[in-house]
């Protein structure tokens, strides 16, 4: 069996230390969008769309196969990435709003 061991890095809210998922699940702290157009119109909180970007704070180490051996995850901490918009579980953690979904669930990553 071939495991990987990854350094954590603390992120900059400090939850890396205290969130760590399993398998090939990561964490990830939505992006708000702008709250006004290009024309200058505001945009009231029930208009708004589900953010589909975010930040990645914590990875977890890969997904098992059959025969034991680990699939190191191609995420890391700091990333950001574009995922489904219904992808994944929302949980509050000193108010903040995170997204713990499969590394499956994230379409691209940004460059």
């Amino acid at each position: 069996m071939t495991i990987e061991k990854r350094k954590l890095t603390k992120g900059k809210d400090n939850l890396t230390t205290r969130l760590q998922p399993l398998a090939d699940r990561v964490v990830v702290k939505a992006i708000e969008k702008e709250e006004k157009t290009r024309s200058g119109i505001f945009i009231p909180d029930t208009a708004k769309e589900k953010p589909q970007e975010g930040e990645i704070i914590a990875v977890g180490p890969g997904r098992l196969t059959d025969k034991g051996l680990r699939i190191i995850m191609d995420l890391k901490v700091g990333d950001r990435v574009i995922y489904n918009k219904y992808g994944g579980s929302e949980i509050k953690i000193d108010d903040q709003e995170l997204v713990i979904m499969r590394e499956s669930d994230i379409l691209a990553r940004k460059v």
